[in-house]
């Protein structure tokens, strides 16, 4: 059975990624990309569907034990877990080394003290679960392989198998070092080289040591920074550049529910955001590769611009189900795939121009194609940004004037003007300053209720939505307006959890709402983290620091946060570890320390 979502733990080497449980059990792994077909499929259905355990041997009518401690070693995406049992304790240090041939998964362990017994139990099912591979001998290596897949598995135990799983039973004494490796290769290839797990577990530990001194921040919550700035930089897909919203698809937002969506892509708000995170904390590099990944993406073609891609810059992303997979805690289905590719979200055009002019304002060395791309991107707004779309929250019912929405039209509309006005690029300047006046003017008139004295989620609705919290941060009013102030205050009266959270809007529970699904959702963590960069703006810095540091107490003991928190169940919901939670905590924690509101 799996873990609550918090039990896990990230590694990955900047290609894939694996979710290690407390019990040392690995359920998740998509070999060899992210979006690849997972061959252990756990996370989202039995033990059946794929996994590898590795700890204290148990009786087998018992559950696995559950390590007494684990953390990353440093600033670094090595995982230690350690079991204290009756017979010593045991430590496994489980990682991915940053590739430069096949993908690698190693897991090293090593006698603490006592003799303890140990198990390897390694079920791998590939195609999310459903092809048991032909499991062979070959060299004295074993090997897997289904279709166009081989998987390598190597270590210096022993092992058998037993109906369709290898095992390896074996004991370790203080100064013990066993290492287990598995190895992805196309099958048709000859097989990998042997794994050498010391000298890659050196050579990991050595590549995030150098990546963590290029940050440039250094304040009061430096180790949460870190560890948001390591998880987006293990959520970047290196030959690329693409950035996936997270690693994993099907993690409800509604545990039971059908509110299950595949992230493992590159989302153009996602990754802007993302990048512009990076920017603020010294990382230029990951900002000039992003942008090249958008371009090649965007090709010439901004007119059919989509509001995510493939993390080499695919089109097609088509949604399916996979109906031998129960779901997660029985939430079902499980989608690959994601039929939001091709909705009309013109939010999508600011977040991606905010992103370019941060690069340029930078310094990030200048490319003309970038700037002819964000010329041809106002182009295209000044014909659309009056249509109604399905908006920042992807909704899957009819479209809408979302008001957060034309915001970010007017903010692609503003960079843009900056743009010009540096003397960086030419276009239509007074036309575009009268453009940049309409959106204002149709914001502020259509989507404000006065007697209210807040914006609504859309033009004509009486609801909030977490997104207007963005209106101060975007300069699309400044924070000491009183409809800013309004809006806030509202916002903190109807959407607020019983906690403190914010929810991105009113659903509808059983019925359908303004986002076409039945059901209800978690606080989602990334408003929670506007809300409190709101206060910041607005003068009300203690309560913004302490809503912040709230959120900083529901990262699991890693540091991880999901997309959302469940203030019913107390605990995280949704996909995980999610970019576009840890991006807020970083601008929230930046924002924070500018203004000196931090304890201690």
């Amino acid at each position: 059975m799996a873990g609550r979502i918090e039990d896990y733990a990230l590694i990955g080497d900047m290609q894939t990624a694996a979710l290690v449980c407390r019990d040392g059990t690995v359920d998740w792994l998509c070999l060899p990309r992210f979006d690849s077909h997972a061959i252990f499929a756990g996370l989202l259905g039995t033990e059946e569907h794929g996994f590898w355990r590795l700890g204290p041997a148990h009786a087998a009518d018992s559950q696995p034990p559950t390590a007494s401690r684990r953390t990353y070693r440093g600033d670094s995406l090595i995982l230690e877990s350690e079991w204290d049992t009756p017979r010593g304790t045991v430590r496994v240090t489980d990682f991915m080394p940053p590739r430069d041939g096949a993908p690698q998964l190693i897991r090293i362990v090593e006698g603490v003290t006592g003799r303890v017994p140990m198990r390897s139990v390694l079920r791998m099912r590939f195609s999310y679960g459903r092809v048991v591979p032909w499991v062979h001998k070959h060299d004295g290596r074993t090997v897997a392989v289904a279709g166009p897949d081989s998987v390598w598995f190597d270590t210096s135990a022993e092992t058998y198998g037993k109906s369709l799983t290898t095992y390896a039973d074996f004991t370790v004494a203080p100064g013990d070092r066993i290492a287990f490796t598995i190895s992805w290769q196309p099958s048709h290839k000859e097989a990998p080289p042997l794994p050498e797990p010391e000298q890659s577990l050196e050579a990991t530990e050595d590549f995030w040591r150098e990546w963590v001194e290029q940050c440039t921040y250094h304040g009061p919550y430096r180790e949460a920074v870190i560890r948001s700035l390591i998880t987006l930089k293990a959520l970047t897909y290196a030959p690329t550049g693409g950035i996936v919203a997270a690693p994993t698809t099907s993690l409800p937002e509604d545990i039971g529910g059908v509110r299950n969506w595949d992230y493992r892509y590159t989302w153009l708000r996602d990754a802007a955001i993302t990048l512009t995170s990076l920017l603020r904390t010294g990382y230029r590099e990951e900002a000039r590769a992003w942008r090249e990944w958008l371009l090649r993406a965007v090709a010439g073609d901004p007119e059919n611009l989509q509001i995510m891609y493939g993390i080499a810059g695919e089109r097609e992303l088509g949604e399916a189900e996979l109906d031998w997979l129960p779901g997660y805690e029985s939430s079902a289905p499980v989608r690959v795939g994601n039929g939001a590719a091709h909705q009309l979200q013109l939010d999508v055009y600011g977040e991606v121009t905010e992103a370019l002019h941060l690069a340029h304002m930078t310094g990030l060395a200048r490319n003309d194609y970038a700037s002819l791309l964000q010329l041809k991107l106002i182009r295209y707004l000044e014909d659309h940004w009056d249509e109604p779309d399905e908006g920042i929250w992807e909704v899957r019912g009819p479209r809408r004037h979302f008001v957060h929405s034309k915001v970010m039209a007017w903010v692609a509309v503003d960079r843009t003007i900056k743009l010009i006005e540096s003397g960086d690029a030419d276009g239509p300047l007074e036309r575009w300053k009268e453009l940049r006046d309409d959106i204002h003017r149709d914001v502020c008139e259509r989507g404000y209720d006065k007697e209210r004295n807040t914006f609504t989620q859309s033009y004509g609705s009486q609801e909030l939505d977490a997104s207007l919290l963005l209106i101060p941060q975007m300069g699309f009013l400044p924070p000491d307006d009183k409809r800013v102030i309004g809006t806030i205050e509202a916002i903190q009266r109807e959407l607020s959890t019983s906690d403190g959270f914010i929810l991105r809007y009113p659903t509808a529970g059983g019925d359908e709402g303004v986002d076409g699904l039945p059901g209800d959702e978690g606080a989602f963590l990334a408003c929670s983290f506007w809300m409190a960069d709101d206060l910041a703006m607005i003068g009300r810095v203690d309560e913004a620091r302490k809503l912040f540091e709230k959120l900083l107490a529901l990262r699991n003991d890693l540091g991880l946060l999901a997309e959302e928190w469940d203030p019913r169940l107390k605990r995280q919901v949704g996909n995980f570890p999610q970019a576009f939670s840890h991006v807020p905590l970083i601008d929230t924690a930046l924002r924070l320390t500018a203004s000196g509101a931090y304890g201690g």
